[in-house]
């Protein structure tokens, strides 16, 4: 009978112990603890694990969320070319974040002026490179050289979208502006200071995660384990995921913004497809409303027609327009058609719709242009020091390295499954064709582009070194968590009901 006693004493002290501790202070409780070790989080007394009270991605400045899903990429529209380059296959989209506009001249413009205050006194080639080629304007037989002097400089050009910028240009501008808003969000949190910066001491997200960039620090975080303070961590999710380019097949989905023909029903159906990022087969508003009839988006409707006619203008721009001109689509994306051809990360390939659609494990997030690559080490194993610019350095993964892996066995998998693998064709530019691993494809059309290059399915290529006055970008930011916002917690969710052994949806 005692011992009766005494177990029936330690169970119910033990479910009191438990039940009783809530939050992540001192005790256990149902959220504040692990669910594997019962041991608490966010506790000194209890080892100082962490599990973060974290709201969900911010959305960056001028961005857009997309959510994802399923949709047929490729030519909506007649293939006129006859190239059978973008032959329709069906892919999933994750959910991404995209500008809302293209970048703008007074945007580009604050970029050169970063650059030129950080580099230009030591490394002022660091400037001229990634400044615009304003010569693009240039043509033989036009007059277009108020273009090379005003468009790019002067003031009543700022909200019209940049030109004369390459895809390595791009890049490094996406670069640039990751590491500009995670310093204005660390500074918005009163994590650190702003300061002045010079060479390679200038805030570089990556430099601050690996220790290698010290800021003027207002009041870092507190760390639990030790007692002392820690600067914001990869893990502490404060920091935006970087700013980069689309992929086509997130640019193309974006594009044509689907979710706009979602049937009002609760059924997972699509009413029609789309030529255009709007509805209809035409460029013009069918809406009989005040803006019935006017032109959609900034493109030349036929030889040496720009604009129409004067008193009667119909898309109102002969160069590109502003960027928050004409119709938005469906996720409130400007000018997705129309006003300037935009570059995306792919490489170009002829046979990448072929290859997509006859291979099966590639239809999730596809894209064409992976270059694996991992962070140098030093001799005893630890990060190499940042370079001259501040950055972090980064090698290709060498195939040696890659031939252990089972998903992949190269580091530049530029190639794979392009469709001259059993052949001796190699794509080499200037030689046996026009198309080389420098190749990038670029969407939507222009304010110089016949209609039939504003359908989101039609592209072409550039090299990516190159330049032209139809090109311009807008970026993109990868989505962490849930499909469709920060109050969404990934899958279907149901509520268990205890007393009927049963579950129910949310």
């Amino acid at each position: 009978m005692k011992k009766i006693f005494y177990y029936s004493f330690l169970a119910c002290t033990a479910s009191l112990f438990f039940t009783s501790c809530k939050g992540g202070g001192s005790g256990l409780g149902k959220s504040g603890s692990s669910s594997t070790t019962g041991w608490a989080y966010n506790s000194e007394k209890w080892g100082g694990f962490e599990k973060k009270d974290y709201e969900g991605q911010a959305t960056g400045p001028n961005l857009v969320l997309v959510e994802g899903g399923t949709f047929t990429m490729g030519l909506t529209e007649q293939d006129v070319q006859m190239e059978w380059n973008n032959v329709p296959r069906r892919v999933t989209v994750s959910s991404f974040y995209m500008d809302e506009t293209e970048v703008s001249n007074i945007d580009y413009k604050e970029y050169i002026y970063w650059l030129g205050k950080v580099f230009g006194n030591t490394y002022p080639e660091v400037v001229t490179k990634a400044k615009p080629d304003t010569l693009v304007w240039r043509e033989e037989l036009s007059f277009n050289e108020p273009f090379v002097e005003t468009y790019f400089r002067h003031p009543s050009y700022d909200d019209y979208p940049v030109v004369g910028v390459n895809w390595v240009q791009a890049n490094e501008y996406c670069k640039w502006r990751t590491d500009r808003v995670n310093e204005m969000v660390l500074i918005e949190k009163g994590i650190i200071n702003y300061s002045e910066q010079v060479d390679e001491n200038n805030f570089n997200t990556e430099a601050y995660l690996a220790g290698q960039y010290e800021p003027d620090v207002k009041k870092n975080l507190k760390d639990l384990s030790t007692g002392g303070e820690r600067p914001v961590s990869f893990d502490d999710g404060i920091l935006l995921p970087s700013y980069r380019l689309p992929t086509e097949a997130e640019w193309e989905y974006a594009a044509l913004a689907l979710i706009g023909k979602q049937s009002t029903s609760k059924d997972e159906l699509i009413t029609d497809r789309r030529i255009y990022p709007w509805d209809g087969k035409t460029v013009r508003q069918k809406v009989r409303n005040k803006d019935q009839g006017k032109i959609l988006a900034n493109f030349k409707r036929g030889s040496g027609d720009y604009m129409g006619m004067a008193g009667k203008l119909n898309d109102h721009s002969h160069i590109p327009g502003p960027i928050r001109a004409y119709m938005p689509n469906d996720f409130g994306l400007y000018n997705m058609s129309g006003n300037v051809n935009e570059w995306v990360m792919d490489l170009f390939r002829p046979m990448t719709s072929l290859a997509l659609r006859d291979a099966e494990n590639h239809d999730l997030n596809p894209f064409r242009g992976n270059k694996f690559t991992t962070k140098v080490l030093d001799e005893n194993g630890a990060l190499a020091e940042k370079d001259s610019l501040g950055r972090i350095r980064t090698r290709v993964i060498d195939d040696e390295e890659a031939s252990e892996r089972e998903n992949y066995k190269k580091g530049l998998v530029y190639n794979y499954l392009d469709g001259d693998e059993s052949s001796e064709v190699e794509y080499n530019y200037g030689v046996s064709t026009l198309i080389s691993d420098k190749s990038r494809v670029i969407k939507g059309g222009s304010w110089a582009d016949r209609a039939y290059w504003l359908s989101p399915g039609t592209r072409r290529y550039k090299e990516e070194d190159k330049c032209d006055n139809t090109i311009g970008f807008r970026c993109a930011m990868t989505r962490t968590g849930g499909a469709t916002g920060n109050e969404d917690a990934g899958g279907n969710q149901f509520k268990f009901n205890k007393k009927t052994q049963k579950r129910r949806y949310k």
